[in-house]
């Protein structure tokens, strides 16, 4: 298992829900818990590791904090409540790894989900939790980061990212 970086396709398609609960599933969620730690992120989305499926993990707990981790994962989730009032701060993300932009969203969203065993669970979620399951369900919904910016700050955004790629294929 390995991160796509941007702008490999499967980051910009929607996902299909899972619809087996099994071990599978459960070895998939550990593996993609293993490789967001690795790569020292707070979330990954199934796409960007080249899976069509919607299940995201988050843990807004670093392992490196001295903290106990708190993994937490979801299957077919949804936001069925935002809230109105917003906040922008910097997001990065795993497929653009380097990059930084600031993103507006809602400081609250309320979340339907499964967890790894198919039972159904809704919370809300504000700080950066809320923040990290935003960002990760736009992945499922084919949506990245950059895509909430405009027109003109996205291909900035894009040329940036592409001479960050370029630097590290040149080291």
């Amino acid at each position: 298992m390995k991160i796509y970086l941007y702008p490999y396709e499967g980051l910009l398609k929607a996902s299909k829900d899972v619809e087996v609960f099994d071990d599978a599933l459960k070895k998939t969620c550990n593996d993609m818990l293993s490789l967001m730690y690795e790569a020292t992120g707070v979330g990954l989305a199934a796409p960007q590791v080249g899976l069509n499926k919607r299940i995201i993990v988050i843990d807004p707990i670093h392992p490196d904090s001295g903290k106990d981790p708190k993994p937490q994962i979801f299957i077919n989730p949804k936001i069925v409540k935002a809230s109105s009032d917003t906040i922008k701060r910097e997001e990065g993300c795993l497929s653009f790894p380097g990059l930084g932009v600031d993103i507006e969203r809602p400081c609250e969203v309320e979340v339907e989900f499964q967890d790894e065993t198919g039972k159904k669970h809704k919370n809300k979620y504000d700080g950066l939790m809320g923040r990290c399951i935003q960002h990760e369900i736009d992945h499922l919904n084919g949506v990245v980061f950059i895509d909430h910016l405009s027109k003109l700050k996205k291909d900035l955004a894009v040329k940036k990212f592409a001479k960050i790629l370029r630097k590290w294929e040149e080291e």
